[in-house]
């Protein structure tokens, strides 16, 4: 399966075991394939941004940053698939795509977020990234942990293939 910026994707059960953060969003009830998240590639790794259908929860919070910041790139509320969802970039995290468990489909179509709505995700993402880099973290789970780990079992899978 090829994995793409923009798309719609489920995780396995078995990176939330590996992973072990309470920060990081697992799928509800084993095996129930939720949350959907986005993905963004970045060479080697996936980042994985998950979607939420809790609009009246986070609608709130949405406000409060933009009335106290001036803005809020931290979550957004968007239309995908013709329904209002919750983009949580604070709860974005790093995998690798053997831990992809299918693409999000809807009456057999695989989800694509819109064009305009994914270049504003991404930015907003990339921003977020940057304010890590400049020592204002704003994820809430361990970024750097989990992409360390991943970055290691990635090196190890092709030191194995290389040495076939």
């Amino acid at each position: 399966m090829k994995i793409e910026t923009g798309y719609l994707y489920h995780i396995k059960d078995e990176f939330f075991k590996i992973i072990n953060d309470d920060g990081i969003m697992i799928n509800h009830e084993n095996g129930h394939s939720r949350p959907s998240y986005l993905a963004i590639r970045d060479k080697d790794i996936l980042w994985f941004i998950p979607l939420s259908s809790k609009v009246s929860k986070y609608k709130p919070i949405v406000e409060k940053k933009k009335n106290k910041y001036g803005s809020c790139k931290s979550i957004l509320i968007k239309k995908i698939a013709g329904k209002e969802q919750v983009i949580l970039i604070q709860n974005a995290f790093p995998t690798l795509e053997k831990y992809i468990l299918s693409c999000h489909t809807i009456d057999g179509k695989i989800v694509k977020v819109a064009s305009a709505v994914q270049r504003e995700i991404v930015n907003d993402f990339k921003y977020i990234i940057s304010l890590k880099e400049k020592g204002l973290n704003l994820f809430f789970t361990d970024v750097d942990k989990i992409k360390n780990q991943m970055l290691k079992e990635h090196a190890n899978s092709i030191e194995y293939e290389f040495s076939k």
